[in-house]
């Protein structure tokens, strides 16, 4: 089975390279905001709004005259920049459209222009890369040294693009390759209900249970101070840089710590388990609670379900969906009762009827796993 699959790595750059990537980046950021400059023109104007490629042969004409410097970076970059501007207006007018049906709550999100403020942002290159054990050659940048070894694939894939990004003062490098994996077949792995939660990240329906980094909750005072420091320089100082790249180092590293154990987790269940029952959650809808939607984000509830997905369909393992409506914290999982009431305070499930007792998210996992023997589910 072929699939697309991205593997991301950090690189070791030094500071010749560093200043070209920053010049291919600020590059396809002039191209992007100059097609989004150039496609609310066009509509302005009642014209026809032109394409990634009405665009790229046009920039190539200025190129000439004004904007000579483009010739220092690879054609690459400005190019898939606006083919990203297309794919930015058509989600746009996708979720206009499901707006307009009222499938859509929320923004709809029009493309907005890049600014350096938000950071240096990245760019796309395809064409001749190659990888090798220490490093990578990509156009027009040479040979890139990689600070993390045998991790990209080096032999029996094909190279789609790589794409070169910069968060924090650091540059990163992910690969997009098409591989071949073999095929999943049918295995006599258990079936696991899966309920997510705050106090917990994931409760299986085995026992097992995955705990919460609470990336955020432990770095928060740690974020609030950087935060006032950066408040308290002057805009515009060197001294304001620096704690602004401080503040966005830390930010980073409660990024990495969630992103982590997510992935452990999800790698984890879709490997070892042949079905696994989640609820379907409108986790959107929770983060309207004040007092909970911190926690709730902390979690990454909608980033486990889009992991186990993918993951899923790699190791031959099948994801149900149960209703959202499924009372499956309020269900007792020995009689089947359903209290009427639960309130979030209580962690340990008792049922009035048959005097089962057991912990709260375990009872849950115990009902959802029940869900996949029950006809019509699979």
């Amino acid at each position: 089975m072929k699939i697309n699959r991205a593997f991301k790595t950090e690189l070791d750059l030094n500071n010749t390279q560093r200043t070209m990537c920053a010049q291919h980046a600020g590059t396809a950021r002039y191209a992007y905001n100059w097609g989004l400059a150039r496609k609310i023109e066009s509509h302005h104007a009642n014209e026809k709004t032109p394409t990634a490629i009405d665009l790229h042969k046009e920039l190539n004409r200025l190129k000439k005259s004004d904007l000579a410097w483009m010739y220092e970076s690879s054609k690459c970059a400005p190019q898939e920049a606006l083919r990203n501007l297309d794919t930015a207006f058509d989600n746009f007018f996708r979720r206009a459209k499901l707006k307009k049906q009222g499938k859509l709550k929320g923004k709809v999100g029009f493309p907005k222009f890049k600014s350096k403020k938000r950071g240096l942002g990245g760019f796309r290159l395809t064409g001749a890369i190659h990888v090798f054990e220490k490093h990578l050659q990509l156009p027009r940048l040479g040979k890139l040294r990689l600070k993390e070894r045998d991790y990209l694939p080096t032999s029996g894939v094909k190279v789609l693009s790589a794409t070169v990004s910069e968060q924090a003062g650091r540059w990163f490098v992910s690969l997009q390759v098409e591989m071949d994996i073999p095929d999943p077949v049918a295995s006599d792995k258990p079936v696991a209900g899966v309920d997510l939660g705050v106090k917990t990240m994931a409760t299986v329906s085995d026992g097992t249970v995955i705990p919460n980094p609470r990336a955020l909750s432990f770095n928060l005072r740690k974020l609030k101070r950087l935060q006032q420091s950066v408040s308290r320089k002057v805009k515009g100082s060197a001294n304001r840089r620096k704690a602004v790249m401080q503040l966005a180092r830390a930010h980073q590293r409660v990024a990495n710590i969630r992103k982590n154990v997510l992935h452990q987790a999800t790698t984890t269940l879709t490997k070892s388990k042949s079905v696994i029952v989640i609820e379907d959650l409108n986790v959107s809808g929770m983060l309207k609670n004040h007092k909970l939607a911190r926690a709730i984000a902390d979690v990454g509830m909608g980033e486990f379900r889009r992991q186990l997905e993918y993951k899923a369909a790699w190791h031959g393992c099948q994801i149900v969906l149960a209703d959202r409506f499924y009372p499956s914290s309020k269900k007792c999982s020995r009689c089947q009762n359903v209290k009427e009431e639960l309130s979030l305070g209580e962690r340990v499930f008792k049922c009035g009827i048959c005097g089962f007792e057991c912990d709260r998210d375990l009872n849950a996992a115990l009902n959802l796993a029940v869900l996949s023997e029950v006809e019509g589910w699979l």
